[in-house]
């Protein structure tokens, strides 16, 4: 048994946990007590909901299989079976923490569009921010239940703490597996049904988003909740643990104990900053939902610094350089989420979501172009701000310090994911409101929430991008030290072959994505079509859309169309690093790191530039709706969705998923 003497019991993270996942069943419960509202609204509600449960529930049995296989082939290798285990613990973590933060939103979303019809604003930010807020909080309480639940186990049971490092890297490849599975297959679906109800819809049928008249919309409801809300909190759950997990791996090649256990204590803390913050947004909603947020979002961070400041100082085995790797990848984050906000939720005619919309004057391919343009610049300076975060953290703290800046990125992802979850929940509720004929100022409240949850859910994309990059490249070290690479020269025709190797997968990945997204959206349309042109008195509002039709062939195509992306990802550091080596495979980390990393924000920043600008528009600037400056954006809009909600978020999870893998098979190559 192995005793960690860092100021904190080997189990602490594990009470935090468990401590976290109460108060979130504490805010289902006060979500529970609004009313739903009338019967239209709640009929509405429990649609969205059952075919949410039913899509997640089919996926995990379609998952469980590949995870089960996982598991067997991983116990019955030299990786041995405290490794499996750790896979299962892994994958049952991040399934349990997207099914609850789905299960929490579909419950919030009716209630927060009834809360604006009954009380107005305040309210309806409350309960769609504690809705939001359960999905935050179950993300950072299962990765200390499930990583500080297996650290406090196997420090019980093992006796070298290479051996903890190396079984923990499971847990890893668990929660990767569902993340990638969960976020690509939730993209497809909610990006499917979104394009083709906006095209048909808005475009050619010249009726609302959201009209109740559109047998896509609920599909496109219930996409919001499995893409937008358990996919992202899966993506970001996998970025979390990952970066926990490789520096644990750093430090056990140390030899340092108290390194190991430091980011499972910055994680605990992280927590409860995180539950200090849901509160301070809940007591500044009377003031401004804008201000609010703006509150949880920076004081949490810096409560954080503070606490792990003085924990750092003052604990045994700890040195203050440290802090200072922790504090660059806390204000790098930041930072990074100011530069996306910036491209992405720009609100007058020089900022570049104004230029997208403007550009709508002379036609859609001029929105194309603007948009693309302002995508590939808003890579630049997240990519100089990754690339101070790494020179910075390591000069203070050497290899670790990358996993360490990480860690510091995403402690706080508690009240970061709230604030970007809440976002979906309040789309959704403006659906609800629109299909159940609730009057126009119901919209207008649920329209501002989610145009501020857009911008949120902006910065918490670039935050995820930024956090996903240094936890794959802290992972990428740790493989390196497994292997006893000491370098990837340029001058070794191994590393270069892996990196051109490395450097189209993402690419690969991204086109079979965005195909998935057009195939199954063409269908959508089809039988959006079909149904306007067969069924009497749809479009008069006289006749019920056949909405069940829409979201089994959403259902369909996302489950279908999952798996290929997920195998690339598993199977390609399998077979490149027993068929070709370890330099080899390092080479091709390094090339998939930066080609994901580059495309999972030009991807992002272009789709959310689109979306806004769209808005924009809609907001009465340059026509206003049912112009062709509005129809403009429209389409660019479609070309942003399954940019910004599929393809682009992949790529987190692809390095990630890659790195991981390939960390857990460095002893066997």
């Amino acid at each position: 048994m192995i005793e960690f003497s860092v100021g904190m019991s080997s189990y602490g993270p594990l009470i935090t946990g468990l401590i976290g996942l109460f108060f979130a069943f504490v805010l289902y419960g006060l979500i529970m007590r609004y009313p739903a509202g009338k019967s239209s609204v709640v009929k509405i509600g429990d649609q969205i909901h059952l075919g949410a449960k039913v899509f997640m529930f089919t996926e995990y049995k379609i998952l469980a299989p590949v995870v089960i296989v996982l598991i067997v082939a991983c116990g019955l290798s030299p990786l041995g079976w405290y490794t499996a285990l750790a896979i299962g613990v892994g994958a049952l973590s991040s399934a349990i923490a997207g099914f609850i933060g789905m299960y929490s939103a579909t419950k919030a979303n009716v209630r927060t569009a009834t809360a604006a019809e009954n009380s107005g604003k305040e309210q309806a930010l409350s309960i769609s921010f504690f809705g939001g807020s359960i999905m935050g909080l179950c993300v950072a309480s299962m990765g200390l239940v499930g990583l500080g639940g297996l650290f406090f186990y196997f420090t019980q049971a093992l006796t070298d703490v290479d051996q903890i490092a190396k079984s923990l890297e499971g847990f890893g490849v668990g929660a990767s597996a569902v993340a990638l599975f969960s976020r690509v297959g939730g993209g497809i679906y909610t990006k499917s049904a979104d394009v083709g109800a906006d095209l048909v819809g808005k475009v050619e049928a010249g009726i609302p988003e959201d009209d109740p008249r559109n047998p896509g919309v609920i599909a496109d409801n219930v996409g919001d909740n499995v893409g937008d809300i358990a996919g992202m909190g899966s993506d970001i759950f996998e970025s979390y643990c990952g970066a926990m997990i490789a520096s644990i791996a750093i430090a056990a090649t140390m030899g340092n104990e108290s390194l190991m256990f430091l980011p499972l204590s910055l994680a605990t803390f992280g927590l409860f900053c995180s539950l200090i913050g849901i509160g301070i947004v809940r007591t500044q909603v009377s003031r401004s939902p804008a201000v609010a947020l703006r509150w949880g979002t920076f004081f949490s961070p810096i409560l954080f610094l503070v606490i792990a400041y003085f924990f750092i100082e003052y604990s045994p085995g700890l040195e203050i350089q440290v802090f200072y790797s922790v504090l660059t990848g806390a204000v790098g984050g930041i930072l990074i989420g100011l530069i996306t906000e910036y491209y992405t939720g720009g609100s007058t005619e020089d900022s570049p979501v104004g230029r997208i919309a403007k550009s709508g004057e002379t036609g859609p391919a001029t929105v194309m172009i603007t948009g693309l343009s302002v995508g590939m610049q808003s890579v630049v300076l997240p990519l100089f701000v990754i690339a101070a975060i790494i020179g910075i953290s390591t000069y203070f703290s050497g290899l670790y310090g990358v996993g360490i800046a990480a860690v510091g990125m995403l402690a706080t992802v508690g009240i970061t994911m709230a604030i970007d979850a809440y976002g979906p929940v309040a789309d959704n509720a403006g659906g609800i409101a629109e299909m159940s004929g609730m009057k126009k100022e119901v919209r207008e409240i649920t329209d501002s929430l989610d145009e501020l949850g857009n911008t949120t859910a902006a910065i918490g994309k670039g935050f995820a991008i930024g956090a996903a990059a240094l936890a794959a490249l802290a992972i990428i070290a740790a493989y390196m030290l497994a292997t006893e690479i000491e370098s990837l020269s340029l001058n070794d025709p191994r590393v270069l072959m892996g990196i051109f190797i490395g450097g189209t997968i993402p690419f690969l990945v991204s086109s079979i994505t965005m195909s998935a997204v057009g195939e199954a959206a063409f269908e959508m349309i089809e039988e959006i079509r079909r149904q306007f042109r067969e069924i009497p008195g749809l479009l008069e509002g006289k006749a019920e859309p056949d909405n069940a039709k829409c979201v089994d062939i959403a259902t369909r195509a996302a489950l279908n169309k999952m798996l290929l992306p997920g195998a690339i990802a598993i199977l390609s550091p399998v077979l490149i690093g027993f068929l070709l080596g370890p330099v080899h495979l390092g080479g091709m980390l390094a090339g998939a790191l930066l080609g994901c990393v580059l495309m999972a924000l030009m991807m992002a920043n272009a789709g959310g530039a689109w979306d806004n600008a769209k808005k924009f528009v809609e907001k009465g600037n340059f026509g206003g709706k049912g112009t062709d400056t509005h129809s403009a954006t429209v389409v660019g809009d479609t070309v942003g969705d399954p940019f910004k909600d599929t393809s682009g978020p992949s790529m987190n999870i692809l390095i990630n998923v890659m790195a991981i893998v390939s960390l857990v098979i460095a002893p066997l190559l």
